[in-house]
């Protein structure tokens, strides 16, 4: 038995690696004894993230209590593997810090499915998010172990990943190599590797501490607890990629962004990443900024809404605006950029993930922003284009089945009429308006145009996300005049909107800058942004009205033609000779009355190609 001692503190905790079948008794009486008093914090080594690729392994897995860790040498196989199932087998309740991650990985690797683990687990990972789901870098504790158990814990608290990443360096690893090369048998990674487990064990308490002073409803830690695990399912099950397409359009995105850069080298642009070289050409191509197009510090702006402006381009489609002669540059560089970029962020990441059975599996997170937004990565396919056909054919429904995706109708704007009592909004919604057309005609009259409703789609998210007159200018392209006009005839039309917007803020002043969703979350605000606290309430709001249709859905019985939730819509894969009846069922899953006001959903059968629902023809 290899045996590490360590203070965290000022108490002396103890991490055992067991050698030899008397070491793995020992620890079986152990954990027979250990979680008789209280749950086992557990946690996993891997040789990476990407839990269902080729040549993926699971390296040691780890128990313990707040005061003993036990790292078992899971790579080793036989009596080993035996001692982890038995473990899993015998403890009733479990802490894990990022559940879906080890419930993944174990279910992938040791056999031991989601639906058994999930049951007992207790995630403190989703419990910090709940107390404070700001990151450091916007002034949150963060929802890691290591700043989560210096504040909590130990200021003294070891960071294990970090710290291991310098003993890499030491082997000649790097960090993409190292948690694969290490040796199993090394003395760091073995301490730390326990560390985790003790540190998880001793944060849950004090996360519990503080959930009660805040007065978290232990129904909403619960519900969390529940998104999560249907978010892993759905990972775990994935979606088959059509790998053949996806090669030939990682090929054709790699000659587009080559192609294009060599355009812009016709103007003297060398890298299209590079903004004084892209300033300095379209400045001697007789382009003209705008004022407001200056960054902070003076410079002529170069973004991606300025670029589309010299080119002629709408900022949100790509379609050709005809509004002025396009800049050739200005177009190269945007297409060059977004060629490699769906190249590095998407078909290279589906190629470089896909599993032996040809499908993949991205990341859930089911409580991500701030707002608890839910969040997809590896590839981050929440950040796609809401008109892309061509990244979303790469992922096929079921052989026999199709594609059904189901989106909530103005989901934001439901939320917001319903949580600021909006009484001609929702006189609006009851009689089945068009939101947007309804608020057009009352701001610009019966006779009023596609522009005006332009205007006031963006007034209206304009107010949901924060965005000012610039930001609606910027996007609808009518005068500043024009908007203004609008947004001081839409605050009439809709009073409640602004007397919310004040009455939420004055509570948050009251309650240390946080404002209280409401399904009890904590939503902390910045102090130079206090009017974002209509979008912080409307987007947490319609987060879990997402949630809970999650859990409508798996009622129904229909967890297992779920495959993705992204944004407000739900995908599904299912048999095509039924479509339309699971079509319905999904609609009416995600339909439900929050405070009077209808949330409503519509599905749309494609074929089987997630693309076929934006435009693809198969």
């Amino acid at each position: 038995m290899r045996v590490y001692d360590y203070a965290i503190s000022g108490d002396r905790i103890t991490v055992r690696v067991p050698e030899t079948d008397e070491d793995l008794r020992a620890f079986e009486a152990w954990y027979r004894v250990a979680s008789k008093r209280g749950p086992i914090a557990l946690d996993t080594e891997t040789t990476g993230l990407d839990i269902f690729s080729a040549g993926y392994r699971l390296r040691t897995v780890q128990f313990g209590d707040r005061h003993t860790a036990w790292v078992i040498h899971y790579e080793r196989g036989g009596r080993f593997q035996h001692a982890v199932r038995a473990a899993l087998e015998w403890i009733d309740e479990l802490l894990i810090h990022n559940a879906p991650f080890d419930w993944c990985v174990v279910d992938r690797h040791v056999g031991v499915p989601i639906e058994r683990l999930a049951p007992k687990t207790t995630d403190t990972r989703l419990k910090a998010g709940l107390i404070d789901p700001r990151q450091p870098q916007e002034g949150g504790r963060g929802t890691g172990l290591k700043p989560l158990s210096a504040w909590y814990v130990d200021p003294k608290a070891p960071d294990t990943q970090g710290d291991l990443t310098s003993v890499f360096r030491s082997l000649g690893l790097t960090k993409a190599t190292g948690w694969a090369g290490i040796p199993l048998d090394h003395p760091t990674y073995n301490l730390y590797a326990g560390l985790d487990v003790i540190l998880t064990a001793r944060l849950n308490p004090c996360l519990d501490a503080e959930l009660s002073a805040l007065g978290v409803r232990s129904k909403l830690v619960r519900f969390e607890h529940e998104i999560a695990r249907i978010c892993a399912v759905m990972q775990r099950m994935g979606m088959i990629l059509d790998t053949e397409y996806t090669r030939a359009l990682n090929d054709r995105l790699g000659f587009e962004a080559s192609h294009y850069e060599s355009l812009a080298l016709r103007y003297g642009v060398t890298n299209v990443n590079a903004p004084a070289q892209i300033r300095e050409a379209l400045l001697g191509m007789g382009e003209e900024w705008s004022k407001d197009e200056v960054t902070a510090n003076g410079a002529l702006k170069v973004d991606k809404a300025v670029l589309h402006r010299f080119a002629d381009l709408d900022f949100q489609t790509g379609a050709r605006l005809n509004l002025r002669t396009p800049n050739p540059l200005a177009e190269a560089i945007i297409k060059s950029k977004r060629a490699g970029k769906w190249r590095s962020t998407y078909t290279q990441t589906f190629l470089d993930v896909v599993d032996a059975d040809g499908r993949v599996h991205p990341f859930i997170n089911s409580m991500q922003a701030r707002t608890a937004r839910m969040s997809v990565t590896r590839p981050a396919l929440q950040t796609l284009p809401s008109s892309d056909q061509m990244i979303r054919r790469c992922l096929l429904a079921e052989e026999g089945h199709v594609m059904v995706s189901t989106d909530f109708k103005a989901v934001e704007l439901r939320v917001l009429a319903a949580l600021a009592d909006v009484k001609r909004m929702k006189e609006a919604i009851r009689a089945g308006e068009d939101l947007h057309s309804f608020t057009a005609r009352l701001v610009f009259g019966p006779d009023f145009t596609p522009k005006h409703r332009k205007i006031s789609k963006g007034i209206a998210f304009g107010k949901v996300y924060g965005g000012g007159a610039a930001t609606i200018q910027r996007q609808t392209g009518a005068p500043m005049e024009e908007v203004r006009r609008a947004l001081a005839a839409y605050d009439r039309l809709y009073p409640e909107i602004r007397r919310a917007s004040a009455r939420w803020q004055r509570e948050a002043y009251e309650t240390g800058l946080v404002h209280v969703s409401v399904t009890g979350r904590q939503l902390p605000l910045d102090r130079d942004r206090m009017y974002a606290v209509v979008n912080y309430a409307c987007q947490s709001a319609a987060r879990d009205c997402l949630g809970q249709s999650l859990l409508h859905l798996e009622e129904a019985g229909l967890l297992d033609y779920m495959r993705l939730p992204i944004h407000d819509e739900v995908l599904c894969s299912v048999p095509a000779k039924e479509a339309t009846d699971f079509a319905r069922e999904i609609e009416r899953c995600m339909t439900f009355d929050l405070y009077g006001v209808p949330i409503e959903a519509e599905a749309e059968v494609g074929k089987r190609s997630w693309g076929s629902l934006y435009g693809a023809s198969e």
